[in-house]
C-alpha cells in the first residue's frame, strides 16, 4: 500500500494513524535512504501517541525510550545506523528494552530486519519530487489496522 507525502501535514497524518493502531509488541520498520524522512515519521508516531517535548533522534544513542504515561504505549525509538553488526543490537540490550513496548526501529535491516515478525508494519520511505512515498507492508497482525 502506498501513500504519498506531499508534505510535512501528509507525514504527521500517517504518524498519527499508526499511533492510533499501535499496540505494545509491535514494531514499525522505517527504511529509506539518508533523508527520505523517517526519523520525521518517527518523530509524528511518538507526538501522536502524547509526547509533547523534542523528540531527538537516537544516531548517537542507538536507542531512545519513551514512558506510559505520559505517552499511550511504552515506546522504544531504535536507530541502527550506526550498528557494525546485527549483533550489537541483542549487546545493547534490545530485548530487554522492548518488552512491554512498542518498537520504532530506523534502519532496520542494520539489524536484521523485523520484517518477519507478525506485529512488524515495515515502512519504506522515498524521495519523490519534493515530497515523500511511503510502501507500507503489514505483518500479518497489522492487516487488519493498516493505516
Amino acid at each position: 500500500m502506498n501513500h504519498e507525502l506531499p508534505d510535512l501535514d501528509a507525514v504527521q497524518d500517517l504518524g498519527a494513524a499508526i499511533a492510533e493502531r499501535l499496540k505494545p509488541g509491535d514494531v514499525v520498520a522505517l527504511s529509506g535512504g539518508l533523508g527520505a524522512g523517517k526519523t520525521t515519521l518517527a518523530r509524528a508516531i511518538i507526538a501522536a501517541l502524547g509526547h509533547k517535548e523534542e523528540v531527538p533522534s537516537p544516531t548517537f544513542t542507538i536507542i531512545e525510550t519513551y514512558a506510559s504515561p505520559p505517552l499511550r504505549l511504552p515506546v522504544v525509538h531504535a536507530d541502527f545506523y550506526r550498528l557494525e553488526t546485527p549483533d550489537e543490537a541483542l549487546e545493547i540490550g534490545l530485548d530487554e528494552y522492548r518488552d512491554g513496548a512498542a518498537l520504532i526501529a530506523e534502519w532496520p535491516e542494520l539489524a536484521e530486519g523485523f520484517e518477519g515478525e507478525a506485529a512488524c508494519l515495515s515502512v519504506t520511505l522515498e524521495i519523490v519530487g519534493q515530497g515523500r512515498r511511503a510502501i507500507v507492508e503489514p505483518g500479518i497482525d497489522w492487516v487488519e489496522r493498516l493505516p
